[in-house]
Parts: C-alpha cells; structure tokens; sequence
C-alpha cells in the first residue's frame, strides 16, 4: 500500500501562519528569510502578524500558503511520498515535495502565478460560488446554459461539493438556476476573481513564458495533476498541465480516487488547515488520514 501526500491551496491561510516553525531556528528559519530575499518584501511580517485582509491579497495568499507547506515538508525528517498531489496552488507545494522543482524556482513561479492572476481579476471583475447538494452533471448542465456570460464548473472538490467560476453576473444568474433546480446551497464566495475558468487566460499567458523558462527535474514519485486527475512522471507534460490548470477545473474527487485506485491508503495533509483531509474522508470512507501543519 502507498502514502500519498497532499498540499493545500488558497483559502487554508491564517493569520500567524507559520510562525511556530520559524521560531523553530535552524532550517525553517533560513528558508523563510530566503524567501524575503527572493520576494523582495518580509512576507513573514503579514504570515506572522498580519491582518487578515493582509493576508488575503493573492500576491500574499498564495507564496504564504507555499512557504508553509514546503518549509513543513522540508524540514520534515523522514517523509517518503509514494504519490503527491496538491490543490490548485498546492500543486507546486507537490513538485517540491517530488523534487521537481527546487525551492527558489518553485516560489518565483508562485509568486509570478499570484501576480498574473490578480491582474486578469483586474482585467475581468469575476467571482466563484459554491454548490452544494447536487449531482455534478447537473451543475455542468446548468452553467452550459450560459452563452452570453462565462459560468464553469471550476473545482470538483468532493461528491455533492463542486465550486462554480465566471463573470459576476452570471454566476449570480447561476446561483439562482442552482438553488431554482434543487441544490441545497449556491453561495458567492469571498474571492477576488474567477479562478480555474477562461477569464485566467491572460495570467495563463504570462505563467506559460515562467515555466518554460524554469528548470524542471524527473520527479522521485507521480504528482497527479488536477487538469485531468492522473498520474504524471514527464517533465515536459508536468510543465504543460501546470500551465493548463489555470483555465481548467480542479478534479480534486477525480485525483483523490485514481490515487487510491493506484494503492494509497494513508493521506497526509501538509500545510495549514485540514481541509483536504475533510475532502478524502467524503471521496473515500474509511481512509487512513492525517496532517502536518
């Protein structure tokens, strides 16, 4: 059987966030300070004592959410990932973890994902919103209907749980439709774009020139990526659905179960929060999981 690690994405951030760590000495602290460097401000400042709404711009959100997971992972003694995935965002925490990407790199592409994407929220004011109680097919069924605004299935996050991504008009039409068809719940969230549709197009554009020009190693185990949920050991194809993600759905309920069809029966959450844990234990019953944070 196999150990799958998993990383989580915007939205498990918190004020104090990787404080204990860096208070740790050693190791946690010199990639943090590494990080400041490469970032060019103390971004430890808005993880530590920050506000919340600090905390919550993607240019801030985003690396923060990184640094905690894969300083955690990497100062971390002993972990072996038979298979790693991560969501959204967490998918490069994954590619640290597998050895794909070093840290430096991993947190220069961060960084540029975060700032690309919040100007193509600029360019497009947009939002996402829950769904909640309803078949997905339903919910994919409702959001074709959209021809003159731009409603997409965005994050298949568990059965009966699936996010919805466009303009803010028609996810507000959406929502309306959803609840009209008999979804239990259709919620805008507190976001500021929408993330995993094509209004990320511009911000795919500017991340493909990033990743094309950054090294990429053979990984020590498969990520599943979230483009289409399966196992992937090729460097060039990693680049490709890295870059692919940012206008595709999150197939979080998809990658969970191939993992587990693949031989994983222990999850381990690495990052703050313990969402993803909540995740597994509604996509698979009984499952063994777990979380460093």
């Amino acid at each position: 059987m196999k150990h799958a690690y998993i990383f989580p994405g915007q939205g498990a951030q918190f004020c104090g966030m990787g404080k204990n760590l860096y208070e740790q000495g050693g190791a946690a602290r010199d990639f943090f300070e590494q990080a400041n460097d490469i970032l060019g401000f103390r971004i430890t400042d808005v993880m530590f004592s920050g506000t919340e709404e600090e905390l919550k711009q993607t240019n801030v959100t985003q690396p923060a959410i990184f640094l905690h997971s894969t300083i955690l992972f990497q100062t971390t003694a002993g972990l072996m990932p038979d298979m790693v995935a991560g969501h959204s965002l967490g998918e490069f925490s994954a590619l640290i973890a597998n050895k794909v990407l070093s840290f430096e790199d991993g947190l220069r592409l961060v960084s540029k994902r975060a700032a690309a994407m919040q100007r193509a929220c600029e360019i497009n004011p947009s939002t996402m919103a829950a769904v909640l109680g309803m078949e997905d097919a339903k919910v994919e069924e409702i959001c074709a209907e959209f021809t003159d605004e731009v409603v997409v299935a965005a994050n298949y996050n568990c059965p009966g749980q699936l996010v919805i991504s466009g303009s803010n008009e028609g996810v507000r039409q959406a929502c309306e439709r959803l609840k009209a068809a008999g979804a239990k719940r259709a919620l805008i969230l507190p976001v500021g774009g929408a993330f995993h549709s094509p209004l990320m197009a511009p911000a795919r554009e500017e991340l493909a020139a990033a990743i094309a020009a950054t090294i990429f190693s053979a990984p020590t185990c498969p990520v599943y990526q979230n483009v289409d949920a399966k196992p992937y050991t090729d460097a060039a194809t990693i680049k490709q659905n890295l870059i692919n993600q940012l206008t595709a759905p999150v197939r979080w309920t998809q990658t969970v179960q191939n993992m587990v069809a693949d031989g994983a029966n222990h999850f381990t959450e690495v990052g703050p929060g313990s969402v993803l844990q909540g995740l597994v234990k509604k996509i698979v019953k009984d499952i063994a999981t777990d979380g460093l944070n």
